[in-house]
């Protein structure tokens, strides 16, 4: 979506998902979204960079490996959840950094014009905490649309 037409359709939908139990709520939403706009759907998970280990034990995996093997099984687990939900895809991506950085850099590099994002409502010492979605809304160059998750 161009901003000098802020009535055109979206183009490109970015759905970042965390591969957790309420996924499937932003997946669907998503995908509703890019057919009723007509719009390339890519759906995003990122892998948490792990620090390396300071006391260098080499005889557990090294952080690279667990991020590599955790990649590997997120682009699996993106798969089977378009798949089980029948939404198809233009990309299935996965990062590994600091999420709400990935989102809003993979969004920017797709030309996503919208991002389809899981809000969880939180309470107590969870307010105090860095959201995702709250770094998200403020850095992101394009339309955000937060779609309510159930509470845990």
């Amino acid at each position: 979506m161009t901003n000098e037409d802020p009535m055109s359709a979206y183009q490109h939908i970015l759905a970042p998902v965390d591969l957790r139990q309420h996924s499937h709520i932003v997946l669907h939403r998503a995908a509703f979204a890019a057919s009723m706009h007509n719009a390339k759907l890519s759906v995003l998970h990122v892998v948490e960079y792990l620090p390396l280990d300071p006391v260098g034990d080499t005889l557990s995996p090294t952080p690279m490996e667990v991020t590599d093997e955790l990649a590997k099984q997120a682009e699996t687990r993106i798969a089977e959840l378009c798949n089980e939900l029948g939404v198809e895809t233009h990309q299935q991506i996965v990062r590994v950094g600091a999420t709400q950085d990935e989102i809003v850099e993979t969004a920017r590099e797709q030309g996503a014009d919208l991002i389809v994002i899981g809000n969880h409502e939180r309470h107590g010492l969870g307010v105090l905490f860095s959201r995702t979605e709250d770094r998200v809304l403020h850095s992101a160059t394009c339309d955000i649309l937060a779609v309510h998750l159930p509470t845990d």
